[in-house]
């Protein structure tokens, strides 16, 4: 017996075990979570908002001012001030008003520190300069307090609400007529809200409306929401917490962990209750069905969620930590739903028995299994063939070539923005325009120029380079043309590093600002140093830009392992070469559709208020390859479904035109219902606050709806009738390679019929 063929019998022997002993099958369930949750809640990690990246020029460059400088490596904000229109921030009530908000703020024991803005440090008369050096604007009437916090302190949003109250007491009594207070920094996208919201639930709505329409059943609807919401909250309340132990699991994984197990549990769940249905149809009794809805289905989930899992965990390729732990949660997530679908759903679908047809339907399914049972006739034909699919793919199998044009034009015309894709990371110049961060960002471009709110940190271990130096650094990098200031270079307490700040002449976004930033470290610190390796760029730009290069260059390597183990892993399903082939080509194409998309709605700016944002923002650098990931292993899904269907045609009746139409008529429902769902989940998500989340869920959104509609139900069987007999064509020298049954039937027991009238509840 085959690998396969033992899977299959073991997992049909599971199906029906759990089905039997289903009380002790959600007793474990029940245990294993408690203990899962109960062990996070005592042991668990909080979940990271770094961007940590080992080896990296702006990692080496945090890394010394956090040892150097240890009363600098605490949560710092922004206190941004502006005088009314007429008058100075020198002027005596808004002076007055500055000195009691500073002193306000000085008298938290959780903030060490308070620089800028000093209105004692500046005369009637002060210089432009000295405004500067005071961070104070030229003409000064905007001025920026920075607060720096306890270095032990963790970031709350909690710690920014007591920012704000404090800082809006201290001059309540001046009146806001004499001081506009606006608060901003890094405190405020660390402390980034991304709870659930509205839209989630809305996304989960219409899957049950869906899976309603789908089924017609009350019960049927809730086994596949209820397993994946089951799964979802062991998932995130249970192992997220133990991840993070050992790995920096991001802030943002809870949300892409529940998109994604919300969607794939939920089909997952779905494809094991059809072909359950299917059995009952044909008259097997409810054991038998759950086993071999197990045997087959639920081996095509394991399958199917293992090229997930695989192609997710090889997000670890990019070599960046917080990717590595994202994809290692969201895979035991996965590990979670396909388990939950092979061993808590056989249980539930125990107790629900013929239920799971809607109440109309169930006495006509009980004169039809006496019918079976009288006439001896038993046939998978029982399986229900859509007439209006079977309609279609007759239709498309008519018109193949002018249907393969048509839809490679679309994809390719949806593809071409990802030619002009700017990638990078949204800041706080993205936020809502009537929020407080998003008033001081704009506040310091307008008093400082759009590169205050970029600034690289120059950092220097001072036992490989002198003062002489520091000093002609400075000179040269302030004489660069993408800089247009320098702060006065500082030495550490022991002296064993030195620092000063560039402000670039271009905003953190601009890609003139990551060319200034290379040309830093690759024309001008060779330059001036006798040893470059001394001296490195840290700061926000400085990260986002090598997490975008690291990206960039690992993921041509991405790509292509994830193309060469999929197309090997069809081989062995399909014993086919061009099946393989068209459909890493296809599944190309519809994730090019949806970088596509991302590009024209948020490099563009193509319908951003529809979905909650004011202006353009760059794409997120690790959204390609981590929406790779997930879209390459959910299109094999929709892969297997389908062309599993029409390969047991073709073997049947020998004429792939008929098997593809047949494929077709068989599946489009079940794909196009999970197609749905999945859709649903993910543009719930595109609400989220979060600009990632939002790229997420519409990268998903897309690339899902373009696979399940132009290409799984036109391209693939426009294709396949085009290339005919060719598409089972297997090279003679591959024969020796194992046979890989997704559907597994050949090694189960004879089928159990019912022979005398089912039970009715």
């Amino acid at each position: 017996m085959t690998i396969i063929g033992d899977m299959s019998a073991f997992l049909y022997r599971l199906g029906r075990g759990c089905a039997t002993y289903r009380w002790r099958t959600m007793l474990v369930w029940i245990v294993a979570a408690v203990a899962l949750i109960s062990l996070n809640q005592a042991f668990g990690a909080e979940l990271s908002r770094g961007l940590d990246m080992p080896g990296v020029d702006s990692q080496v460059a945090h890394d010394l001012l956090r040892d150097e400088f240890p009363t600098d490596a605490g949560i710092q904000a922004q206190v941004v001030v502006q005088a009314p229109s007429g008058t100075l921030l020198a002027d005596p009530p808004q002076a007055d008003a500055i000195r009691r908000l500073r002193a306000s703020l000085q008298a938290e024991p959780v903030i060490v520190g308070i620089n800028g803005s000093d209105p004692d440090a500046l005369g009637a008369s002060a210089n432009a300069l000295a405004r500067s050096a005071n961070s104070v604007n030229a003409d000064g009437t905007i001025g920026l307090i920075t607060v720096g916090f306890d270095p032990d302190l963790e970031t709350s949003r909690e710690l920014v609400e007591r920012l704000e109250a404090v800082g809006d007491a201290a001059i309540e009594q001046f009146g806001s007529a004499t001081l506009r207070v606006e608060y901003g920094g890094t405190i405020y996208i660390e402390t980034r809200e991304t709870d659930t919201g509205i839209g989630e639930v809305a996304g989960l709505l219409a899957a049950v409306i869906i899976l309603l329409v789908a089924f017609g059943s009350l019960v049927a609807m809730s086994l596949p929401i209820g397993v994946a919401l089951v799964g979802l909250i062991i998932g995130v309340m249970g192992v997220m917490g133990l991840v993070a132990i050992g790995l920096p699991v991001p802030d943002f994984a809870p949300s892409m962990a529940s998109m994604i197990g919300l969607g794939v549990g939920i089909d997952y769940v779905l494809f094991i209750v059809t072909r359950y249905r299917e059995g009952l149809r044909e008259g097997l009794t409810v054991p038998d069905a759950i086993g071999r809805a197990n045997a087959t289905a639920g081996l095509a989930v394991i399958f199917a969620g293992g090229t997930v899992v695989i192609a997710i965990l090889g997000l670890a390729m990019a070599g960046i930590p917080f990717m590595t732990a994202a994809a290692v949660s969201v895979s035991a997530i996965m590990v979670l739903m396909v388990a939950a679908s092979v061993t808590a759903l056989p249980a539930l679908l125990g107790w629900v028995g013929i239920r799971i047809f809607p109440r109309r339907q169930r006495r006509l399914h009980i004169e039809r299994v006496r019918s079976l049972a009288a006439s001896g006739e038993r046939s998978a034909g029982a399986v229900e063939v859509h007439a209006v699919w079977q309609r279609w793919g007759t239709h498309v199998s008519k018109h193949a070539i002018k249907y393969c044009v048509v839809t490679l034009v679309v994809l390719v015309a949806l593809t071409a923005p990802v030619l002009w894709i700017n990638m990078g990371f949204p800041d706080q110049g993205n936020e809502d325009p009537e929020s407080t961060h998003r008033q001081a960002y704009d506040l310091l471009a307008e008093a400082f120029g759009p590169g205050f709110n970029g600034p690289l940190l120059i950092a220097a271990d001072t036992t490989g380079t002198n003062a002489a130096e520091l000093a002609e650094l400075s000179a040269a990098v302030v004489a660069d043309p993408g800089i247009v200031a320098v702060s006065p270079t500082h030495f550490s307490p022991v002296g064993n590093a030195a620092t000063f700040t560039a402000f670039p002449t271009t905003s953190p976004q601009d890609t003139t600002t990551f060319d200034t930033l290379e040309r830093l470290r690759t024309e001008i610190f060779p330059a001036v140093l006798e040893r470059p390796d001394a001296v490195h760029v840290g700061g926000g730009t400085a990260t986002f830009a090598d997490v975008a290069g690291r990206v960039a260059a690992r993921l041509p390597v991405f790509i292509g392992a994830v193309i060469v183990l999929s197309f090997l892993l069809l081989i062995l399903v399909f014993r086919s070469i061009l099946v393989p082939l068209k459909a890493a080509i296809l599944n190309l194409l519809s994730i090019g559709a949806a970088y596509g998309v991302l590009v024209a709605v948020f490099n563009w700016g193509w319908g951003l208020s529809l979905i909650g944002m004011a202006e353009p923002v760059p794409i997120v650098s690790f959204i390609p390859m981590f929406t790779f990931a997930v879209l390459f292993g959910l299109s094999m899904d929709y892969e297997v479904f389908l062309m599993s269907r029409i390969k047991e045609e073709y073997i049947l009746n020998g004429d792939n035109n008929q098997s593809v139409i047949s494929g077709i008529a068989n599946t489009a429902r079940v794909i196009t219902s999970a197609a749905l769902i999945m859709i649903a989940v993910f543009v719930g998500f595109v609400s989220n606050p979060d600009p990632t989340i939002k790229m997420l869920g519409l990268s998903l959104a897309t690339a899902i709806a373009v696979d399940a509609s132009i290409v799984r139900i036109v391209l693939v069987p426009a294709s396949m009738r085009l290339m005919g007999d060719t598409n089972w064509w297997f090279p003679r020298w591959l024969e020796w390679l194992p046979r890989f049954d997704i559907e597994g039937e050949q090694s189960l027991p004879p089928r159990e019929y019912i022979h005398a009238e089912p039970a009715t509840t």
